[in-house]
């Protein structure tokens, strides 16, 4: 049974005038967590799209870049979407009951705003309320702000991004720390934490990224020290 299909059974347990919030407080264990991670994903998405007054073409296309979409399951996909953009609930209800699932300092906190970084700069540009949307998230989700900026360095759009705060090292920091806060990140993007943490396979794409944008970091870092 696919990611999608397993959605698709979550969904039809909810009863009627239950908001797809509920959700959140039935999947708290592996392997349902991956599925909760999915939703969430997409949930707070959904409301976000809408933080900068439009949704566009190329939001609604950035779930394809963090998730793998087969054209079977695009409908389920999409119903999460709507059902999300229609609940009454929220988007701090939503990530309050996230936390409360995962609980307080949970990595896989940070793999969701990581997702939602995806999908605020999908369409090229990153908008002020998106920011402010993005940034009570963090505080929700009890991220501190230096792990927020190191996420926010990586995504925003037409600025260089500083390799120290990719690592999420301040600026005097030594090429040790960087190289070992290297070193733990990229052991955070295996894909068997990935699972551990709840990311479903359809995910592998956003821990592409990130992997790429850590190696560049400190390969710039270490070559300037060089």
């Amino acid at each position: 049974m696919s990611i999608w299909q397993r959605i698709a059974a979550a969904m039809s347990a909810l009863t009627s005038g239950e908001g797809l919030s509920a959700i959140f407080d039935r999947l708290r264990t592996p392997p349902e967590r991956s599925v909760a991670f999915t939703i969430a994903v997409i949930g707070l998405g959904a409301k976000m799209a809408k933080a900068d007054g439009r949704v566009t073409r190329d939001e609604v296309t950035a779930f394809r870049e963090v998730f793998h979409i087969p054209p079977e399951d695009e409908a389920a996909a999409a119903r999460v979407f709507d059902l999300a953009r229609q609940d009454v609930a929220g988007f701090e209800e939503y990530a309050a009951r996230i936390r409360a699932m995962y609980g307080t300092g949970n990595r896989a906190l940070c793999d969701l705003m990581e997702g939602l970084f995806h999908i605020a700069v999908a369409d090229g540009t990153y908008h002020p309320d998106e920011d402010t949307f993005l940034s009570r998230v963090r505080e929700i989700f009890g991220l501190s702000e230096r792990e927020f900026r190191s996420l926010r360095t990586r995504f925003v759009p037409d600025a260089r991004p500083d390799p120290w705060e990719v690592l999420g090292l301040p600026p005097d920091a030594t090429v040790a720390q960087a190289r070992a806060a290297w070193r733990r990140m990229v052991r955070e993007t295996h894909p068997d934490r990935l699972a551990a943490r709840g990311l479903p396979a359809e995910a592998v794409r956003m821990a592409e990224r990130r992997l790429i944008a850590l190696n560049a970091a400190w390969e710039e870092i270490a070559g300037k020290a060089g």
